[in-house]
């Protein structure tokens, strides 16, 4: 059995990462947090709700982030080697290796699920199956779901004058932030948890920023572009897609995405925002467990 509680890992790259593994039983689980530049945090009750189906758990937070080792992005030698997708990829298959991780299911939140993607298709030989949880597998389709929803839940002055803050480079401006706030409110964090809340900001802001800009209703950075709608039809592990319907990213894409997928399972979660494993947990987590039993069990049907 892997070792419980908190490993700090060496990369080969000299730096570290901050590791956390609970829960005891065959079926092991690594968790990819989203952002990029976000943490682990929404995954530290996996273990217990998933403990009668005897799940281990798995996560880490990436580097960059949170408890893991910060490079000094202001150098460009470090934007160069770490800030670019294959980086973090490769990342997911050195923690899997330093963990010890084989025939284990691959959970990828936002940010996560792009990783989780692209890891299925880089290194699909350890995988038993992969679940991936509000993500596109395009960014173009996300731009336009996001951009609906503001034009759906704003007025034209308030759509002229977010355009202005952001042609401007203003989102500092405190009236832009509260309309942020508001589709956060609506779309992101519907449940607005205390638990996972800190005195001070946890978000990798240069991680995030670099990748995606300053909020999650605009896509300014280097994701922009990322799109494997022609590639996804070569996943073949059992996969499971559980999008929020109150959400960030579009259902008519995660309905197409299930049915490209070769075996692919599309769950909706009612209420649930982009975290709907706050949000709605009993459903999320029934939707999870339900998965994992079909294919520890040889029953999963699409």
């Amino acid at each position: 059995m892997m070792k419980q509680g908190t490993t700090i890992l060496t990369l080969d790259n000299g730096y570290h990462l901050w590791t956390h593994t609970e829960g005891k039983g065959n079926i092991q689980l690594l968790c990819l947090h989203g952002g990029p530049g976000g943490n682990h945090e929404y995954y530290e009750n996996f273990a217990e709700k998933l403990s009668d189906l005897g799940v281990q758990v798995s996560m880490y937070d990436q580097l960059g982030s949170w408890y893991s080792d910060q490079p000094d992005f202001t150098k460009q030698e470090n934007i160069d080697k770490f800030l670019n997708m294959d980086y973090f990829i490769d990342e997911v298959e050195e923690v899997r290796q330093k963990l010890g991780l084989d025939n284990f299911y691959l959970i990828g939140q936002s940010w996560g699920g792009i990783l989780t993607q692209e890891y299925a298709l880089k290194y699909p030989d350890h995988l038993k199956g992969i679940i991936i949880s509000s993500m596109t597998d395009n960014i173009e389709e996300y731009v336009a779901n996001i951009n609906a929803i503001r034009e759906k839940e704003f007025s034209d002055d308030e759509l002229k004058f977010m355009k202005k803050c952001e042609a401007e480079n203003d989102y500092a401006n405190d009236r832009y932030q509260e309309l942020i706030d508001a589709l956060n409110r609506g779309y992101v964090d519907r449940k607005q948890p205390p638990a996972i809340s800190h005195l001070t900001d946890t978000m990798a802001t240069p991680v995030y920023n670099y990748f995606q800009g300053d909020n999650e209703f605009v896509v300014t950075g280097k994701m922009q572009g990322w799109d494997r709608r022609q590639d996804i039809h070569k996943i073949n592990v059992p996969t499971l897609i559980t999008y929020g319907e109150h959400e960030t990213m579009p259902l008519a894409t995660a309905r197409r995405m299930a049915s490209v997928i070769p075996h692919a399972r599309l769950e909706t979660t009612p209420n649930g925002g982009h975290h709907h494993m706050i949000d709605n947990a009993p459903v999320y987590f029934a939707h999870l467990k339900k998965f994992l039993q079909d294919v520890e069990n040889n029953t999963f049907k699409e």
